[in-house]
C-alpha cells in the first residue's frame, strides 16, 4: 500500500473519530481505511489506535505519531497548494458562519478590506450563535470561539477573544457598588447565554488561581446583541467579547468588573472540513482573517486603556451618569 495514502488515512481517522467517516471523506471503503492503518501499524511496529465497537482513541505511540505526521502532511499540502494555485484568482461565493458578536464596525472593516483586495469573491456571511454542520448546511467555513475546537474538523487559530464582565454604572450603583471578588457576583443579576452550562464556569485570578463562578440569571438569550441591549437597559451584568464593547468601556457607558480576573482563554478558530484542494477563495479568506483579526483585538484593547479610562479608580462606588 502507498505509505503517503496510509498517512492521510490515519490522520482522517483520528480527526473524524471513526473509520467510516474517514473513508467517506477520502472516497474509500471502511475496510480499506482499516487496512491502511493496520499496514501503518505493522510497518512502525507499534499500535497507534485503541479500537472498540463504539470508540477509537490514540495510544501513547499514536499520539506522538499523529502530531508529527500531521505537521509533515500540512507542510506537503501547503507546498502543493502553493504550486497548484499560484495563478488561480480567488472568485465565487464563500458561505461563512460566524458568531453574532462579529457584527461590529471593526469586523465590517476587515470584510471591506478583503473585498477590496479580492473583488471577485462574494462573502455570504451568516451570524448565529450555534454550531452549524458545515457539510449538511452548505458552509465553506465557520468561525468559532471556543476553548478547544472539535477534532472532527480542521481548525486554524485566528486570534484570542478577550471576554470582559461588564455592567452599567447605574446598575452597579443600584446593586450596591462594584464587586471585589467572584463570590460577590451572585448578588448581581446576569444576562447569560442560553447555550452555556452555568455549573462549569470558572475565573482565573491573580497568580493563576481558579475561582468557581456563580451567576444569578436575570435573563438567558442566544443573541449577543440582545444581551448587550439588556445590559444597557440596566437588567444585569454580562460577559461580552471585547470588540463588541470596547467603545462603551472607553466612554464610560459600561464598567469592567473584576478586571484582575480572566475568563478564558478563548480563541477564534477558522473551522473547515478538509485541507485537500482548498479553493483560492477559502485559503485567501482564512489567511486574511489571520493577518487582520489579531490586530483588531489589539486595537480594541488599546482603546479601553486610554488615559482617563484605564486610570479610573475601580474600587470607587460608581455614580449614575459617570
Amino acid at each position: 500500500m502507498d505509505r503517503m495514502t496510509s498517512l492521510r488515512v490515519f490522520r482522517e481517522v483520528v480527526e473524524a473519530g471513526s473509520f467510516v467517516a474517514a473513508a467517506e471523506r477520502l472516497g474509500l471503503s471502511a475496510p480499506m481505511a482499516s487496512k491502511h492503518v493496520a499496514q501503518l501499524e505493522k510497518s512502525l511496529g507499534a499500535r497507534l489506535l485503541h479500537r472498540s465497537s463504539r470508540h477509537l482513541s490514540l495510544t501513547e505511540a499514536g499520539t506522538g505519531w499523529y502530531e508529527q505526521s500531521r505537521r509533515a502532511l500540512d507542510l506537503l499540502d501547503a507546498a502543493e497548494a502553493a504550486i497548484g494555485q499560484t495563478h488561480d484568482t480567488p472568485r465565487g461565493q464563500l458561505r461563512v458562519s460566524a458568531p453574532i458578536w462579529c457584527a461590529t464596525p471593526r469586523f465590517a472593516r476587515v470584510l471591506a478590506d478583503y473585498r477590496e483586495r479580492y473583488p471577485e469573491v462574494l462573502v455570504d456571511i451568516h451570524l448565529e450563535n450555534r454550531k452549524v454542520d458545515l457539510a449538511a448546511d452548505g458552509y465553506d467555513l465557520a468561525l468559532r470561539a471556543t476553548l478547544e475546537p472539535s477534532t472532527a474538523l480542521i481548525a486554524r487559530p485566528l486570534c484570542h477573544v478577550p471576554f470582559y464582565l461588564v455592567g452599567t454604572p447605574a446598575y452597579i450603583e443600584r446593586m450596591g457598588g462594584l464587586p471585589t471578588s467572584p463570590a460577590e457576583l451572585a448578588r448581581l443579576g446576569a444576562i447569560v447565554p442560553s447555550y452555556v452550562n452555568l455549573e462549569n464556569l470558572e475565573l482565573k485570578g491573580p497568580g493563576g488561581r481558579m475561582f468557581s463562578l456563580r451567576l444569578s440569571p436575570a435573563m438567558r438569550s442566544d443573541d449577543t446583541t440582545l444581551s448587550l441591549h439588556a445590559v444597557h437597559a440596566n437588567m444585569g451584568i454580562a460577559f461580552m467579547p471585547l470588540w463588541l464593547i470596547a467603545e462603551d468601556i472607553a466612554n464610560g457607558r459600561l464598567l469592567q468588573l473584576l478586571p484582575e480576573f480572566a475568563f478564558g482563554p478563548i480563541r477564534l478558530f477558522a473551522v473547515y472540513t478538509s485541507r485537500q484542494y482548498m479553493s483560492p477563495k477559502l485559503r485567501t479568506f482564512i489567511d486574511f482573517l489571520g493577518e487582520r483579526l489579531e490586530k483588531a483585538v489589539a486595537n480594541a484593547q488599546t482603546s479601553v486603556t486610554r488615559p482617563g479610562v484605564a486610570n479610573r479608580d475601580r474600587n470607587a462606588k460608581p455614580r449614575i451618569g459617570s
